[in-house]
Parts: C-alpha cells; sequence; structure tokens
C-alpha cells in the first residue's frame, strides 16, 4: 500500500500511518503540471545571465559570487556534500520516511523549481525501503534543517549511507540493491531539498502523535486512580465545564464521564462519604488535561499547515523567482514547545495520583504502598520515586528552546528558530511519560482490584483485563522493573483504549 499524498490538503491521519505502520507515499498525480512548469521557469532562468540565488550564485554569505552555466549541476553536487555536517545517532528510520514524504509534498506545491525526476527518487527510495541515514544533530531550525536535509539528498545521489531494508550500508550499494541509479541534481535542486523544514516537522508530528497516544492514556488511568482512590465524579458534571467554555476541559470531562459510569465502587462511597473534596490532582482533571488537550490540537493545526508547506527558498513563481524566508522553522519550533509543556503537564498529574495512590492518609482505606502485607513488603514504594524522577526530567526539558537563538554563517542567518532540536526533544519526554503513565496503569489497577468485591466499570474492567494479560497483580516483592517496561509498552502501543475516543483534529 502507499500513500496518495496530495501538496495542501495531506492530513495528519495520513502522516501518521506513514510513520507508524512504515507505508510508501507518492506525490499526487495532479501535482506533475504545476511541477513541470516550475522546472521551466527555472531552467530558463539558469540559462540566462540575471543572477538567481542558488541557482547561478553561491549560498549564504556567498551569495554575491557568481557561478557559470557550466559549473551549475558541480555547485548543487558540492552544496550537498559539503552541508553533510550533521552528527550523532541517525533518526529513527520511521522518522526518515516521514521527513521524505514531508519533502514529497512541499516539493509537490509546484514553486520549488526542481524536476519531476528528483520527485520519482524520492518515491522509488520510499516504495523500496531505501532509508538514508540522517544524523539528528546539526541543525539551529533557520536556512531550512540543512545538514540533516544534506543527508538525506546525498544519499539520493549516491553518496553517504542508508538503511536498505533495515540493514546500514553505502547508499551506493543501497541504491543498486534495489535497482535506483543515482540522481544528477539540476540547477537548484540541491537547494530545493535541503532548504525546509522537514526534519523539524516530522519530529515535531511524531512528538505530537505519541503525546496524545499518552494523553489518552492518561485520561484513562486518571479514570483509574479515581475510582480506585474513590474519588468523586461530581467534578467531571457537564455544567461546571461548559460555564467555563473550553473546548479541551469540556471533552476531557465528557471522558471521563462516559469512562466511569457504572462503577459500582463509585456508587459504593455516594453516600456517607465523610470527604468533602478530593486533591485537584483527582478532582482537577478536566481543568489541567483539557489545557494539555488545547495545547496538542493549537500545535496539530500548526504541523498539518507546515506539512503540507513550501518551506524552500527562492521559490518560483510564474512571474518571479523570490528568495524569502519560508525556511524559518519559528512556527514549529512554538509547536514543540506547546508538546513539551503538554507532555509535562500530564506527567505532572499522573505522577501525583500515584503518589496519592501509595499514600494512605489520602488513598481511603488502601494499604501503604499498595502492598498487602506493608513492611515485610515495599510495593510500589520505589516505583513511585521513579515516576517522580521522570517528572522532574520532563519539567526540565520542557523549558522553552524557541526562544534561544544564535547568529550562523557570518551573521547572514542572523536569527535562528532551534526547531529541530527542539522537537527531538519531544522524544525521550514521550518516553518518560510512558513510563510515567505505565506505572500509574499498575497502580490504579492494583488499587481497584483491592475494592473488590465491588467492580470498576465495565470499559475499565476491559483495561485492568488487558494488563492483567501481560502483568499479574503485586503480591509479595518481586524484581519490579520488567512490570515497568511492559506496562509503558502498554502505554506506547496504545493499549489502554476505551470505545470513548477524542480527536486531535477532525480531518
Amino acid at each position: 500500500m502507499s500513500i496518495n499524498l496530495v501538496p495542501g490538503a495531506t492530513t495528519l491521519a495520513q502522516l501518521e500511518t506513514i510513520l507508524r505502520q512504515g507505508e510508501a507515499a507518492t506525490l499526487d498525480p495532479s501535482a506533475r503540471a504545476g511541477i513541470d512548469q516550475s522546472a521551466e521557469r527555472l531552467a530558463k532562468a539558469a540559462a540566462g545571465t540575471a543572477p538567481v540565488y542558488g541557482v547561478n550564485t553561491g549560498f549564504g554569505k556567498l551569495a554575491n559570487r557568481r557561478i557559470a552555466p557550466a559549473d551549475v549541476e558541480t555547485l548543487q553536487r558540492n552544496l550537498i556534500l559539503s552541508h553533510c555536517a550533521g552528527v550523532g545517532d541517525p533518526l529513527e528510520q520511521s522518522v526518515t520516511r516521514l521527513v521524505m514524504a514531508l519533502k514529497l509534498i512541499s516539493l509537490g506545491r509546484g514553486v520549488s523549481g526542481v524536476r519531476y525526476a528528483v520527485i520519482e527518487q524520492l518515491e522509488r527510495m520510499l516504495a523500496h525501503d531505501v532509508l538514508p541515514v540522517i544524523p539528528a544533530q546539526g541543525s539551529v531550525g533557520a536556512s531550512g534543517d540543512l545538514a540533516p536535509l544534506a543527508h538525506m539528498a546525498a544519499a539520493m545521489m549516491g553518496e553517504g549511507e542508508a538503511f536498505y531494508r533495515g540493514d546500514r550500508i553505502s547508499a551506493k550499494d543501497a541504491l543498486a540493491a534495489a535497482g535506483i541509479n543515482p540522481l544528477v541534481l539540476a540547477a537548484k535542486e540541491g537547494l530545493g531539498l535541503i532548504n525546509g523544514t522537514q526534519v523539524s516537522t516530522a519530529l515535531a508530528l511524531k512528538g505530537l502523535f505519541d503525546a496524545w497516544r499518552a494523553m489518552t492514556a492518561a485520561l484513562v488511568t486518571g479514570a483509574m486512580s479515581t475510582d480506585a482512590a474513590m474519588g468523586s465524579a461530581a467534578p467531571f458534571r457537564k455544567e461546571i465545564h461548559e460555564v467555563r467554555g473550553h473546548q479541551g476541559q469540556i471533552d476531557a470531562a465528557a471522558f471521563l464521564r462516559d469512562v466511569l459510569d457504572g462503577s459500582e465502587i463509585r456508587e459504593s462511597h455516594r453516600v456517607d462519604d465523610e470527604r468533602v473534596q478530593d486533591p485537584y490532582c483527582i478532582r482537577c482533571q478536566p481543568q489541567v488535561m483539557g489545557a494539555c488537550i488545547d495545547l496538542l490540537r493549537q500545535a496539530a493545526k500548526t504541523l498539518q499547515i507546515e506539512a503540507n508547506a513550501a518551506t524552500d527558498n527562492p521559490l518560483v513563481f510564474e512571474d518571479a523567482i523570490i528568495s524569502g524566508g519560508n525556511f524559518h522553522a519559528e512556527p514549529v519550533a512554538f509547536a514543540a514547545d506547546q508538546i513539551a509543556l503538554a507532555i509535562a503537564e500530564i506527567g505532572s498529574i499522573a505522577q501525583r495520583r500515584i503518589a496519592l495512590m501509595v499514600d494512605p492518609t489520602l488513598s481511603y482505606g488502601l494499604p501503604a504502598f499498595l502492598t498487602p502485607e506493608p513492611g515485610l513488603n515495599s510495593g510500589f514504594m520505589i516505583a513511585e520515586v521513579t515516576s517522580a524522577a521522570l517528572m522532574s526530567e520532563n519539567k526540565q526539558r520542557a523549558n522553552p528552546c524557541s526562544t534561544d537563538s544564535t547568529p550562523t554563517s557570518c551573521n547572514q542567518e542572523d536569527h535562528v528558530s532551534m526547531a529541530c532540536h527542539g522537537a527531538r526533544r519531544l522524544g525521550p519526554m514521550n518516553e518518560n511519560l510512558f513510563r510515567i503513565i505505565g506505572i500509574e496503569l499498575l497502580t490504579s489497577a492494583q488499587g481497584i482490584e483491592m475494592r473488590r468485591p465491588e467492580k470498576t466499570s465495565t470499559p475499565l474492567q476491559g483495561i485492568i483485563a488487558t494488563v492483567r494479560k501481560k502483568i499479574p497483580p503485586l503480591g509479595a516483592d518481586r524484581f519490579m522493573a520488567n512490570d515497568l517496561a511492559m506496562a509503558a509498552d502498554l502505554v506506547a502501543q496504545g493499549k489502554p483504549v476505551t470505545k470513548q475516543s477524542l480527536l486531535l483534529l477532525p480531518e
């Protein structure tokens, strides 16, 4: 199966499918006419005498140097090889696949001046599972993700390295094994490939998709903790949230109401409960989680626009070839910072529920650390400490990257976005969040089971059954790390789900 990409109209659902399922991607045939017309205009300019940035001039601070027509191909090749200055571990292959798909969309807008042969090279590589080795570090998020995208372009030319069906080999050998000829770049094509925000955007999209998955799981585990602690569902009533008006808050409250409906545990303490109010980590879930939902949705809107955008330079229009700055990734940097804030806060409130669950002064009758025999056993004592450590790591990482800038390229590129590493840090933040929510999955399931014979709601019983297929209840102390790893994996795979669902964006 190949995902058909319509430039300007590609959906987040399509991009998530490419990321998660490893699907190939092809450009919708309707884009070809615009691409061919743009390439013809560029070829005429390249054959002329007027200076056109990146076509017959040098780059960046060297833009005032004219390049002879005979050297145009050499100029593009040199550009790519010199810009292959990325360092660090390579991007995940799934992210690289998404980068290539995003580049297809951007070039498909028909204002980049590249030949259709460039499109076909990307499509062939995706179809045959030839994925460039792209070092993750080296972009400051302006003038495009230059270094990482240069590694992508180099592999298209048979330079550098690539993964071929999962094996890391030379790009030349990978192309040969797939029966693909190396691409020889024409005027401006190297520039069209490396000017752009596709690496920053791909990393931010992965961060978004994983954060949304974690957020949904955290709503489920939050409902489970509410029932395990015999918390009140009254704060989730519809009218409370409608009079405030924030859509995310309204949606989170509706989710919690629905998923707790039918719980015997909830009914068992509706009367004669001496508690007046629950702690905020229970009572204010709609307000906190709702604000995170709204942040993620706003970031999603930004990233959907950016995924469909033409972001290289210069751009080739019908009446002129114009140098601009669409490569500046400030919108992506802001979106990444928003996602980071949401990740940190989802983990923060989840960690407080874990702390509540293991504390007998707050958990309303549950044993200390959720162990049947406290003292002899420590139960979830240190699992809670681990969740606190992960929470604090994420809070530190949530500090904004977009407010940082440093001048580069002899002060020509004197303000940059830092979008690429701002987006890249979302990966480890989400890993931490999966682990925090995985710990809450275990503590809340344990707490609910300790409320027997009363049962939780049918949807939450189903979640607990899913957990127990992998991880038994905690009786006597046992080696804990394996349980935590399996629980985090369940969250990362999106397993704590119910029939209730929330849309990231309407498609």
